[in-house]
């Protein structure tokens, strides 16, 4: 499997864990020029927007231990654009996903970052 299907793959499981949670996925890989969001969920009034995160085993770490602050600063930019290219005027909050191993299991689910 390339890097890219890997990506897919666990963004797609991500997407289907969200969905089977309640959550209406609005896009996936939304991308501008200058920044990118791996899912815009919404649940009620709020938009998620959630980075997935995959790691194979956790030999160098957990998946989320990989959202660092500069990670952070940047999804904030993200949803920031997307909130204003969107006209969204509810409430949106950052969120992460971790997917892990060969089977593609949904390890653990941050609502808030």
């Amino acid at each position: 499997m390339t890097t890219t299907s890997t990506g897919r793959q666990a963004e797609a499981t991500a997407a289907e864990y969200l969905q089977q949670q309640g959550f209406a996925i609005l896009e996936q890989n939304w991308r501008t020029r200058y920044c990118e969001i791996d899912i815009v969920a919404r649940k009620g009034q709020t938009v998620y927007f959630v980075e997935v995160k995959y790691r194979a085993s956790d030999s160098w770490g957990e998946g989320l231990d990989y959202i660092t602050p500069n990670k952070l600063k940047q999804m904030g930019f993200a949803a920031e654009v997307w909130v204003n290219s969107n006209n969204w005027s509810n409430d949106y909050q950052l969120a992460a996903i971790e997917v892990s191993g060969k089977d593609f299991a949904v390890t653990n689910f941050l609502l808030e970052l």
